[in-house]
């Protein structure tokens, strides 16, 4: 059979299956061949009780938009498909009339078959050198739109639009049905927003959006008739080519034409309209996390990515949950702080740019919610050109050999937050705020006193040819910082000092397997293979002597928000990236809701960030603080701060975290590719973290009413006072031993006083009055010289030599 045969049959039968359809009697006579044609007829009656009685629709894909928490400022959006459903009356009255003059003239006349339409288009395809015609209604363009969104295989899709009289049947069949079922209103809404205008816009929405950046409820006349035209051939006429664009001018005035046709315009009206020069904005929605609103606040999207990936209630896999994001249609308002994020990204790249090897990264986290303010640092999020890289090589000397290029200035890795091969960086002695939780839940107080020397022999075991260890043993012997560092301290003052030797013996008695488990319930994750075998049972912890000092890896996120529980009275708050997601039809989801625990009690978590205030030059009512490693941050930040420095050997990661009550900033910078990096991380220099986090502070508290932290009561400050015996004028030893029998640990002073006693002998103690069970009480040495002593001023626990006062003693490593 010839092909035209062919045709002439196939369109035949599906004229006189229409006719069955709509209950008309064709006349043979008009169409003789199909009263030939017996074999049509009956295919047509066979196939009619086999139709499909109701068409089963799936929500077309729509984009999901990201906005900041402001629930305003846009961040990024995602999408398969660039579509955002609208309702008609958001839609301009000449678009819903230029859809209709370009592809269905008597829409609002026929029941979703237009009989007279078949019979045109039959005549007109049957017809030598003519060009075909379709016959398809606005309904049943719908229903074929409908189907392939629904297809749940490939091959459904295929059938959904393939030139068959099956297909045209099945379509005919469901417009039936659908008009029975929704008003012509309804179904050109449904159109509308599911029908392809090209350039990646699906739906009116994404049209008036990518071809005239304007919601579609603003389309003029020239402009809905473009739009209208674009949907029988979105590549032929695509105005934004230059081979497209006559084509396109020619396909907006045919329908602004038809437009007169149909009675929705005058001739004046259309004569105008076809005098406007077209102009396309060719604005593409930007797609992904490398295509936010800010380039610097990809990071902040990606981490919300990688979350949504995790979460159970999107899918059981994570190829659903993206599917479900990029096609579910959700305005999410995530937790993006759009005041704390522009000062981060400003203060990550002051004095520091994008090609150092050194990644300045900050967190911020509010405490009592867990959600995720900021993340920055000095990179692009981007992904570098293969074909032509700007990441330079890798600052690993065994990695650059190779070839190998580095992370800067453009990456993709979550730094901030770690996951994807990110294990996290060591955090120094921000990590000692977790042997102050576990002391003060064993019951020690804030005021418990011991002598730090500078150097401490640990009971820790570690190999006999470490440098750590003491010579010609196999024990672990930290040494403090700074000389001046050795004395009696106490919490405030140690933690303030960050006093190594103190930190080590009091983990050693609290048990470092305690302190560990003090760090998992403020957040801390082990993802590096080493410190998830120390944490993974009692004993091997007990050798993880370094531990308090910060050797084990961790995230700016994970710190902050360890700091933050502690600010929020001791709940715990799972970190998180949204604070409302709605669905297409405005549901809310609870998932976005804060999930929060108590995990410290309230009076350990307060006296923790009393002792935390000393190192930030903050204090309270009831810090006994003496000299703070980074004093400046209380007068910049001006607000009740509270915190703690951290540096590891030969400063190849710096650290600081900083909180308020209403936020946590935590700062690492440290080298991603290289973790053994002979660079110097500078701590409270001006291209050091210190600054960093600081400036993230005081941007974030701009405006924010200054709230005080609670400070501690009870025995956890003081703990069990007891009186300390006189001593004056006795003999060295003598003092020692009745010290010692009344339960405090006697030490003498290296520096000889004033005094009236004989030279030699005790001049009088420091503290005098009383002091903690079990403190140390210094035993302050006569020179004989006749004075009194002054040993109700002398200077207390902690408090180093030639102190000026001003919380800014010497800057120690850690």
């Amino acid at each position: 059979m010839r092909k035209r045969d062919h045709n002439v049959l196939t369109n035949a039968a599906s004229l006189l299956i229409c006719g069955l359809l709509a209950g008309v009697v064709v006349a043979a006579a008009a169409f003789p061949v199909v009263a030939m044609s017996g074999l049509a007829a009956k295919a047509g009656a066979e196939t009619f009780d086999a139709l499909p009685k109701d068409l089963i629709e799936a929500r077309s894909p729509q984009i999901t938009t990201l906005l900041a928490a402001d629930g305003k400022t846009p961040l990024a959006s995602m999408y398969d498909e660039n579509r955002k459903e609208v309702k008609l009356k958001d839609i301009s009255p000449w678009m819903q009339k230029a859809i209709i003059a370009a592809e269905d003239h008597n829409f609002y006349k026929h029941n979703g078959v237009d009989l007279n339409g078949v019979a045109r288009a039959f005549v007109n395809n049957s017809a030598k050198g003519t060009s075909r015609q379709g016959a398809s209604t606005l309904t049943m363009q719908y229903v074929r739109l409908a189907i392939s969104y629904s297809a749940t295989h490939p091959a459904d899709v295929v059938a959904a639009t393939e030139d068959t009289s099956a297909r045209k049947l099945r379509e005919m069949s469901l417009a039936l049905q659908v008009e029975k079922k929704f008003s012509k209103d309804e179904i050109l809404e449904r159109y509308l927003n599911i029908a392809a205008f090209g350039n990646g816009a699906y739906g009116i929405y994404a049209a008036s959006q990518v071809y005239f950046a304007k919601p579609p409820s603003k389309l003029d006349i020239q402009e809905s008739a473009l739009l209208a035209g674009l949907v029988k051939a979105p590549t032929d006429f695509n105005p934004t080519t230059t081979y497209g664009y006559n084509d396109a001018v020619e396909r907006r005035n045919y329908v602004i034409q038809h437009m007169v046709t149909i009675g929705a315009i005058t001739q004046q009206q259309a004569d105008e309209a076809k005098q406007i020069k077209l102009k396309v904005k060719d604005k593409r929605t930007p797609n992904g996390c490398v295509a936010t609103n800010v380039q610097s606040w990809g990071f902040f999207c990606d981490y919300f990515y990688r979350w949504w990936l995790q979460q159970e209630t999107f899918g059981s896999t994570t190829y659903d949950r993206e599917r479900r994001l990029k096609s579910g249609g959700y305005t999410i308002t995530t937790t993006l702080e759009v005041q704390a994020q522009k000062g981060a990204d400003s203060a990550v790249r002051k004095n520091l740019g994008v090609n150092s090897k050194a990644a300045r990264m900050v967190a911020v986290v509010e405490p009592g919610t867990g959600r995720v303010r900021a993340l920055a640092t000095n990179r692009n999020f981007k992904l570098d050109d293969p074909n032509h890289p700007q990441n330079k090589l890798s600052s690993d000397p065994v990695k650059a050999k190779k070839g190998v290029r580095g992370s800067y200035p453009n990456t993709v890795n979550p730094l901030m937050s770690g996951g994807g091969g990110v294990t996290g960086y060591q955090a120094g002695s921000t990590f000692k705020i977790f042997t102050v939780v576990a002391a003060l839940e064993k019951g020690y107080p804030l005021a418990y006193t011991m002598n730090a020397p500078q150097q401490f022999k640990s009971e820790y075991i570690i190999n006999s040819g470490s440098s750590a260890a003491c010579t010609g043993t196999h024990f672990y012997c930290p040494k403090n910082a700074n000389p001046a560092m050795a004395g009696p301290h106490n919490m405030w003052s140690a933690f303030g000092y960050s006093v190594n030797t103190y930190f080590v013996a009091l983990q050693q008695q609290v048990g470092a397997e305690n302190v560990v488990r003090a760090a998992e319930k403020l957040g801390i994750t082990f993802r590096a293979s080493n410190d998830a075998k120390f944490a993974a049972s009692k004993d091997a912890a007990h050798q993880w002597g370094a531990f308090t000092l910060g050797v084990a890896q961790t995230t700016p996120l994970e710190l902050a928000n360890a700091y933050a529980t502690l600010a929020a009275d001791g709940k715990y708050c799972e970190p998180i990236p949204v604070q409302e997601i709605r669905d297409p039809d405005g549901n809310k989801l609870d998932i976005a809701n804060p999930h929060c625990e108590q995990r410290v009690s309230k009076e350990v978590a307060r006296a923790a960030v009393d002792a935390a205030r000393c190192p930030l030059g903050d204090r309270s009512s009831t810090s006994k603080c003496g000299v703070a490693t980074a004093g400046g941050v209380h007068n910049i930040v001006n607000a009740p701060v509270a915190g703690k420095t951290g540096t590891t050997d030969g400063d190849k990661t710096a650290s600081l975290v900083a909180i308020t009550k209403q936020y946590a900033v935590a700062g690492i910078m440290a080298d991603p590719d290289w973790p053994q990096t002979n660079q110097h991380m500078g701590g409270n220099t001006p291209t050091g973290i210190n600054p960093a986090v600081q400036e993230t502070l005081k941007a974030a508290m701009k405006g924010k009413p200054r709230i005080n932290f609670t400070p501690p009561s009870g025995k956890i400050v003081l703990g069990d006072q007891r009186s300390i015996p006189g001593v004056k004028c006795e003999s060295i030893e003598t003092a020692r031993s009745r010290l010692r029998g009344a339960g405090f640990e006697p030490v003498v002073s290296s520096r000889k006083v004033p005094s009236e006693c004989p030279e030699g002998t005790a001049a009088g103690t420091s503290p005098d009055g009383k002091t903690i069970k079990g403190g140390v009480v210094t035993i302050e040495v006569s020179s004989g010289k006749g004075s009194t002593p002054n040993t109700g001023t002398s200077p207390g626990p902690g408090t180093p030599p030639n102190n000026n006062g001003n919380g800014r003693g010497p800057r120690p490593r850690g």
